[in-house]
């Protein structure tokens, strides 16, 4: 078959059925994309370091094996984040320091990932370090968002969900701290999900019990994210926090159809600021449930010290990740991983102890509030894509924020609890660019935020517009 341009169009879910009756093979889709980034990536720059041809061999691989022992994935094509190692790949982590380095040993997800038949053939780009919500490092440069390509595309899974939107993948593999796959997915018109911690094994690169980061699957639609997310599950002995695959898997779940039957919808959960017009788009899409007989609400949980929380134990997290590479490779850092570095290092004892308590008075208070509630939807950015030049939200609707992380609050508050959120398509503002509403739940409640979210997407009908062609807006 080689190239066929109308498998782009086609969903994860179509392409890994039709892997599985033979009527595709892998190297027709590894064909495909090769020819796709060919024709779009140089205006976008999302997937910077290719490895075709590490990947028709693991292609070849595979296919000499019965079709039922070919995984969740069967041959679909995968891009994995340049902050995640792949073996014989290079890996910058968007870092001049690491440039040039190439693992021999890839990380646990990735291996699971192949070992559930995912073919790797790209590292998408990712700020230095996954620091910031703006894909641009000075490694590969920026990368541009589809929909115009004068805006940020966010970070700092930007490389993933970019590729998602103009047609180079099919699903992304991606990671988040502050709302790195749900930023990303909102300014794209995609979906990304943030797991629950250990939801997902990964080799533990920072604090062996870091439960602030996690890794996680994107999509263009719910259903593929949770194909995805049923090939990255499941328990790793290299990763103590990592859990049991559930008793149902992701995708057999969404079938049940069921629906919440009362949620909450928070414009700033209490707590930042957001631009009006995103703040009006995310409220009447929360209030489309309302079709479906779903009750919405006007509520949120106490997140009033979410910003003390998450800023000390992100601190705290980057001080043990880069104090080494602070004091032996300071001038190739850029100022923001500095200072958050810094700030870390000069944490007291006291700061750490009363975050920690903090966190878990919170995360108290949001498990009560979804006795109440099924699901607690907000926006899931607090602006549009913002001009490339900017390296991060300054100030939102006349507040001007204290520091580079601030503005990502309305993802990080739900990060520190070990909420499962996601990221979902839900309109355009006047310029045309996309808005993503976020749906979260309680801790281990993928299944019940993907299933929410499912049926919300059916009734915005907004999915399907992916893939695009690269534009210019202005």
């Amino acid at each position: 078959m080689s190239s066929d341009r109308s498998l782009i169009d086609r969903t994860a879910t179509e392409i890994v059925k039709l892997l599985k009756s033979e009527k595709i093979s892998c190297h027709d889709l590894l064909d495909t994309l090769e020819a796709r980034i060919g024709q779009v990536d140089g205006d976008i720059n999302a997937l910077p370091t290719l490895c075709f041809e590490r990947a028709r061999k693991s292609a070849d691989d595979l296919m000499a094996k019965p079709v039922g022992e070919r995984g969740v994935l069967a041959g679909l094509p995968v891009p994995i984040k340049d902050l995640s190692e792949v073996s014989g790949v290079r890996t910058t982590y968007g870092s001049p320091i690491f440039a040039d380095f190439v693992p021999e040993t890839s990380n646990i997800a990735v291996q699971r990932l192949e070992r559930e038949g995912g073919v790797i053939y790209a590292k998408s780009n990712t700020p230095e370090f996954g620091s910031g919500g703006n894909t641009f490092n000075e490694v590969f440069g920026p990368t541009l968002n589809p929909w115009d390509v004068t805006r940020s595309c966010a970070g700092s899974s930007g490389g993933a969900a970019a590729a998602l939107a103009s047609g180079t993948a099919w699903v992304a593999h991606g990671s988040d701290t502050g709302g790195s796959l749900r930023n990303p997915a909102s300014f794209c018109s995609v979906v990304g999900l943030r797991p629950t911690p250990g939801r997902v094994a990964r080799t533990p690169t920072r604090m062996i019990d870091d439960a602030l980061g996690v890794q996680g699957p994107m999509a263009r639609n719910v259903s593929d994210v949770a194909l995805m997310l049923d090939a990255m599950t499941g328990i790793d002995v290299g990763d103590p926090m990592s859990l049991p695959k559930p008793a149902e898997g992701f995708v057999s779940a969404l079938r049940s159809g069921k629906k919440p039957k009362k949620v909450a919808f928070s414009r700033d959960f209490g707590i930042t600021a957001v631009d009006p017009e995103v703040a009006r788009i995310c409220e009447e899409a929360a209030h489309q449930f309302e079709r479906a007989g779903v009750i919405v609400e006007e509520a949120t949980p106490d997140f009033e010290d979410a910003h003390e929380i998450f800023q000390t134990l992100r601190a705290l997290n980057y001080a043990v990740s880069y104090s080494n590479l602070l004091k032996d490779h300071r001038h190739k850092l850029k100022p923001e991983i500095i200072w958050n570095t810094e700030k870390g290092l000069n944490l007291s004892a006291e700061d750490i102890v009363n975050a920690q308590q903090a966190r878990t008075k919170l995360f108290h208070r949001v498990t009560e509030f979804f006795q109440s509630y099924d699901l607690l939807l907000s926006p899931a950015t607090i602006v549009a894509a913002y001009p490339i030049e900017q390296r991060y939200v300054e100030e939102c609707n006349g507040h001007k924020f204290d520091n580079y992380v601030e503005w990502l609050a309305i993802a990080y508050a739900l990060t520190i609890v070990s909420s499962p959120a996601i990221s979902l398509p839900a309109g355009f503002t006047a310029e045309n660019l996309p808005i993503g509403l976020q749906l979260a739940g309680p801790a281990r409640g993928e299944a019940q935020v993907l299933k929410g979210a499912r049926v919300l997407e059916e009734i915005l009908g907004i999915s399907a517009i992916v893939p695009i062609d690269p534009r210019k807006n202005s």
